[in-house]
């Protein structure tokens, strides 16, 4: 077989994989919702980023793990809820996954969702490995973002497990109309402070910050403006962890229009080392990271 043949297998195989995990994400969701009730309380266990655990986390990583872990083509499984990734085949792509973004919001009944990211390459990964990246929101209606292909859609998500396209193309509004800004106030820096004061005296935008990042983020992605988790005098690396959050999530604005960055450059050119690396998190219009870069510099 020529070579050309072989890189278009291996390449018709990587869609295939690819259109897998979405799929299994899609169908797994509204199990993931339907199990929450009963599992609003803490596990025994705290996960590898020190935060006590949901039986909530715990099962979503479960059945995250192994529907994911068998398809065809993927090759390693990793969560924020392991200490590792987990081999589970011979393929070239890899799947990261935070089960259960904002569980600590089960028990006020907050917004939750489920993130995920597919990188071409073992873990841990670099943002410019993805091949895929997307999310779902457990909210009123229960939706999921999905990057790839250079395009971001949105689907809302059915109880009996099928998925409805109902956004191609989605972007970023030109005109950004809202803001939410992480972490103690106390606790941020002078620059970043300054900044957020800034961005509170325009009375074209609204605070809108529900304490669970990807509720947040989806903000965003409707509405335009921006979204941090800063550097914290406390946490100077940041709260969210690369591999799970800063470069999917990183994707997904990107890919729809948008800017991120960690204070000095894109998401998805953060290199660190580590399964769950932390990261400063900033994300929206462009003009308005353009602003906080150039604030925090």
């Amino acid at each position: 077989m020529a070579t050309t043949d072989v890189n278009t297998a291996d390449t018709a195989r990587a869609v295939r994989t690819i259109d897998g995990v979405v799929d299994i994400i899609a169908s797994t969701a509204p199990e993931i919702r339907t199990g929450l009730p009963g599992r609003r309380v803490t596990a025994e266990d705290e996960n590898p980023s020190g935060e006590t655990q949901m039986a909530a986390d715990v099962f979503a990583d479960d059945l995250l793990c192994e529907r994911i872990g068998a398809l065809d083509g993927v090759g390693e499984y990793a969560s924020e809820e392991r200490p590792e990734s987990v081999d589970v085949g011979t393929g070239r792509l890899s799947v990261a996954v935070d089960p259960l973004d904002g569980s600590s919001n089960l028990k006020p009944n907050n917004t939750m969702g489920t993130i995920f990211a597919v990188y071409d390459g073992p873990l841990p990964a670099h943002g410019r490995d993805l091949v895929a990246a997307g999310y779902v929101l457990y909210g009123p209606v229960m939706t999921m973002i999905v990057a790839r292909n250079g395009t971001v859609d949105e689907y809302v998500l059915h109880d009996d497990a099928s998925h409805e396209l109902v956004r191609e193309d989605v972007s970023l509004p030109d005109e950004g109309s809202v803001y939410g800004f992480g972490g103690r106030v106390p606790d941020w820096t002078d620059d970043f402070e300054a900044f957020a004061r800034e961005v509170e005296q325009d009375a074209s935008r609204k605070l809108r910050y529900g304490g669970s990042m990807i509720g947040d983020v989806n903000q965003i992605l409707t509405y335009g403006g921006i979204f941090a988790y800063p550097t914290l005098e406390s946490a100077p690396e940041g709260k969210l962890r690369v591999q799970f959050e800063g470069y999917p999530i990183g994707y997904v604005i990107e890919t729809a229009g948008g800017a991120t960055s960690d204070g000095t450059k894109s998401l998805l050119d953060v290199d660190k080392d580590g399964l769950h690396a932390r990261t400063p998190m900033y994300v929206g219009n462009t003009e308005l990271v353009a602003k906080l870069e150039a604030a925090l510099d």
